[in-house]
């Protein structure tokens, strides 16, 4: 199989999901400060991105913009990350399900599968996360949905890695789901897709749950 370079979330939506992950994984504490400058450096873009991905996060309640300062850190407790998770899955679940009823398109949902499993084969796991992210992306790109997708972009967090699990296993735990969600959606069988979707993104949650477990 050929590979066509695969489909990306914007550079802001990817710098606020690298930050929304380390919020919802308490790797930014309460009370933390961030500047511009410094995520900038960190994610190797430029200011402009990531200004906007602050925006982006200051409307989710997730920091407190200060003018010349940066942001601050707010607090976030398990409700924040159970309603979270709950609103990805309602919507991820109900735009796989479109996909297998409309009969839509999902030769690129196949592409960024084959990437990850190229990705995976190569112990690659930055790779992978990269087309973990453009496998959800294309489904709700072949959904047809414009305001879901871009809803879901606007909550997307990355791996939702856990206390429990080194970044290998979680590949691998990804991977097996993806596999599933994938047949699923081949055999255009939307009451599975839409259970299999389901039960993805409740076991992520409960991976990032694991950061809240005292």
């Amino acid at each position: 199989m050929n590979l066509n370079k695969i489909k990306l979330m914007p550079a802001r939506e990817q710098a606020a999901s690298t930050l929304r992950k380390a919020i919802l994984a308490k790797e930014l504490e309460t009370g933390a400060t961030i500047t511009l400058d410094e995520i900038s450096k960190q994610l190797g873009i430029s200011i402009t991105p990531v200004r906007e991905a602050f925006q982006i996060l200051a409307g989710e309640g997730l920091i407190k913009l200060r003018p010349n300062k940066g942001a601050m850190i707010l607090g976030i407790n398990e409700k924040d990350i159970r309603d979270h998770y709950e609103t990805r899955r309602i919507l991820e679940s109900e735009i796989i399900y479109k996909v297998c009823k409309n009969n839509s398109d999902i030769t690129k949902v196949l592409e960024a599968f084959a990437h990850a499993q190229k990705a995976l084969k190569s112990n690659d796991y930055s790779e992978y996360s990269k087309y973990n992210q453009s496998f959800h992306y294309e489904i709700w790109t072949a959904g047809g949905n414009d305001k879901i997708r871009s809803l879901l972009s606007s909550m997307w967090n990355g791996l939702s890695m856990g206390n429990n699990v080194g970044v290998e296993e979680y590949a691998q735990i990804s991977m097996r789901e993806h596999t599933q969600i994938v047949e699923a959606l081949k055999s255009r069988d939307a009451e599975l897709s839409k259970r299999l979707m389901s039960e993805h993104i409740m076991r992520s949650m409960e991976n990032m749950l694991t950061h809240y477990k005292i």
